[in-house]
């Protein structure tokens, strides 16, 4: 670093010449962490949703952090309520979905720049929710005795529901939810991890024509219901995006680019840099800590905290849900000095997933924006009405691109 306090950075292309420093930006995605909002949220079933507010009034999380960076007034553009009250150091927004999806590849892909255009297909929710085509397909192309489920079904329940018939028969567990999604659980010894990608990459394939965002492969271990555990062996089969990312911009301009969490299956392994394939909240916080002296100057680094999502979002366990929160207020507190002049740490969501609501898939909410950097001059950055405001401010920030989409606000 120079040492110089960073000016508002203009695109190399539009000057001919990199900017006279260096900055660094780490993007931290709170998976499912909304802030209600969404102005469309009754179009999917979800209007009153907000996950923060309800985990606020019903757990009180200690989180002083993401109060400083500008949460509590992020959440008033968003919903009209500050809950927190406390002054402010940081730049603050609420961000709006266009995309028309509340999924993890949707609202990332946004957040990248990348609105999704077309709808994904879905499966429905009937019994089978699959096309026989496409299971007997899958069955003879894979050589396996068959599937069993083939529903919607929540991930942790159907492993207890299916899981002592999948070890004695050998039939793969597949099931689907809201999201376009394919997902396939099968035991690591009795299966096989391995044998289950291959059957996933055979998913993937005959996938395709149906629209279907991702193929996840979900390894378990343990003998019977109440035992059972999905593994941190996950794998996703993503669709490509179809046109450049944050990541794919910033790649090409040979920058350093560090992914972190299911950041790489979720942009299908394209210009994702050096990638950490972790799980689990403190594994996630202890790489990304460790990662970010590692980001060389004018690089990125983008990390999922999953848990939020899948142990606590889903499973509508409130109580968690706060406590995780204030574990990640204190580990972001103790990460901030880190930063050096002109880095900057944003951090946002990519949906919902209100713990209070009923079922147990993700809710259409608007996502917060906090920025904050050792010499930064916060400001209200308004309500944004994409995601990819996020990512077209973060490459403008770094001298690159322009993105597609996007209007920037200053880091």
């Amino acid at each position: 670093m120079s040492g110089k306090m960073p000016r508002d950075p203009v695109p190399w292309s539009l000057t001919g010449s990199p900017p006279d420093y260096m900055a660094r930006v780490f993007l931290f995605i709170m998976d499912s962490f909304g802030i209600g909002g969404a102005p469309d949220a009754a179009d999917f079933g979800d209007a009153g949703t907000n996950t923060f507010l309800h985990i606020w009034e019903k757990a009180k999380p200690h989180i002083p952090t993401l109060g400083r960076l500008g949460l509590g007034k992020a959440t008033a553009l968003s919903s009209g309520r500050d809950p927190l009250g406390v002054a402010v150091d940081g730049t603050y927004a609420a961000a709006t979905e266009i995309s028309n999806g509340k999924d993890t590849i949707t609202g990332h892909w946004e957040i990248a720049g990348v609105p999704l255009a077309a709808n994904w297909g879905y499966f429905p929710k009937t019994v089978p929710a699959f096309p026989t085509s496409l299971t007997d397909a899958m069955i003879a192309q894979a050589k396996i005795p068959g599937l069993l489920c083939l529903a919607h079904a929540s991930g942790t329940e159907v492993l207890d529901d299916f899981g002592l018939e999948h070890i004695r028969t050998g039939k793969p567990i597949a099931y689907t939810s809201v999201d376009s999604v394919l997902q396939i659980a099968a035991h690591e010894t009795h299966f096989g991890k391995d044998r289950l990608y291959d059957v996933c990459a055979i998913a993937r394939e005959l996938t395709y024509p149906l629209k279907i965002g991702r193929v996840i492969a979900r390894p378990f271990l343990g003998e019977k219901p109440g035992a059972f555990e999905r593994t941190g062996h996950r794998k996703d089969y993503a669709v490509k995006p179809p046109y450049d990312t944050l990541l794919d911009v910033l790649c090409k301009a040979g920058r350093d680019v560090v992914t972190i969490g299911k950041i790489a299956d979720i942009f299908a392994h394209q210009n994702t840099g050096r990638e950490f394939k972790v799980s689990g909240m403190d594994l996630l916080m202890h790489t990304t800590r460790r990662e970010l002296a590692s980001v060389k100057d004018g690089g990125f680094l983008m990390v999922n905290f999953v848990d939020f999502d899948t142990q606590y979002g889903h499973r509508r366990d409130v109580q968690g849900y706060g406590e995780a929160l204030s574990h990640f207020d204190l580990w972001l507190a103790e990460t901030m000095p880190l930063l050096q002049t002109g880095d900057r740490v944003v951090v946002t969501a990519d949906h919902g997933n209100d713990p209070t609501w009923h079922g147990t898939d993700h809710t259409r909410e608007r996502v917060p924006v906090l920025v904050w950097g050792p010499d930064i001059k916060g400001h209200n950055a308004g309500l944004r009405t994409s995601f990819s405001d996020i990512g077209q401010s973060i490459a403008h920030y770094l001298g690159v691109g322009p993105l597609a989409h996007g209007t920037y606000f200053s880091l």
